[in-house]
């Protein structure tokens, strides 16, 4: 298996959304993209999926040294091999993919965030960062772009904290702030034990409306010219804004059930934005 096949089946594993962004891609910047999402899926994978913290923090260890080797041609790891070919195509820098792996050990440090502020590094390091290099192999003229992908990066980690409220507590996980938990009269307890009261609900509401606030402002910044470039992002986006819209709409399933869109709906919207009818 060649190092682009490796990646283009971790993303398709995935069942993630943005493999669907990806449709559309000329082949160049979606092999790209596949290596880009594929490194995310194994970084990701270390911090969710390996209980010892020492040996978790050693394989991260292992992914910056072969970021190192991945900038100075020397690759070992399939992943890393697909990306020394778009690093320099596209011009992604090294500090990004170490920011992705900075993420992903404050998930190994900590399983708390005391306020938005704290909580917004992680987003950052884990979404925004990821934006920030998708965009630059969308390709684009205007650098407000850049603008556009770390808040649209924002929107994409904020509605995954609230698609996943159940599934993280079940892990001993609570993204949400806790200072915005106290203010609305939330427990820690109320949401590791899945207890949805009318105060959780008014939580998850003014997480929704902080999520909203990101897609209206991300979509905003993104210059007119670009638009057409930066489609793939414009599809997911459309499709993690129409999740977001289905929480609120089922009034917050989160803490028992994690909210899907259909295949079919997905398909709809990434032809419908594809085609130029914008989230």
């Amino acid at each position: 298996m060649t190092p682009d096949e490796y990646c283009r089946r971790k993303t398709a594993a995935s069942g993630s959304s943005f493999f669907l962004g990806f449709l559309f891609l000329p082949r160049e910047r979606k092999r790209a993209m596949h290596a880009l999402y594929a490194f995310c899926r194994e970084v990701d994978d270390v911090a969710d999926e390996c209980h010892d913290h020492t040996l978790a923090a050693a394989r991260l260890t292992w992914w910056r040294e072969e970021i190192e080797r991945v900038f100075r041609g020397e690759a070992e790891h399939p992943v890393g091999r697909a990306l020394a070919d778009s690093v320099s195509a596209f011009q992604l820098e090294k500090e990004k993919f170490l920011a992705i792996i900075d993420g992903m050990e404050m998930d190994l440090r900590q399983n708390r965030y005391s306020d938005f502020e704290s909580l917004s590094l992680y987003c950052y390091r884990v979404a925004s960062v990821v934006g920030l290099l998708s965009a630059r192999i969308f390709g684009f003229h205007d650098e407000k772009v850049l603008d556009y992908a770390r808040d649209l990066g924002m929107a994409f980690q904020l509605t995954n904290i609230i698609r996943d409220v159940g599934e993280d507590a079940r892990r001993g996980r609570i993204y949400l702030p806790l200072e915005e938990l106290e203010r609305f009269g939330v427990s820690e307890a109320d949401i590791l034990e899945g207890r949805k009261t009318a105060e959780f609900v008014e939580l998850m509401r003014h997480q929704a409306g902080r999520a909203e606030g990101f897609y209206t402002r991300a979509f905003a910044l993104l210059p007119a010219g670009d638009r057409s470039a930066q489609r793939p992002g414009l599809v997911m986006a459309a499709i993690y804004r129409e999740l977001l819209r289905k929480i609120v709409a089922t009034d917050f399933p989160v803490l028992t059930r994690r909210t899907r869109l259909a295949t079919l709906h997905k398909l709809w919207l990434v032809v419908r934005t594809w085609v130029g009818v914008l989230p």
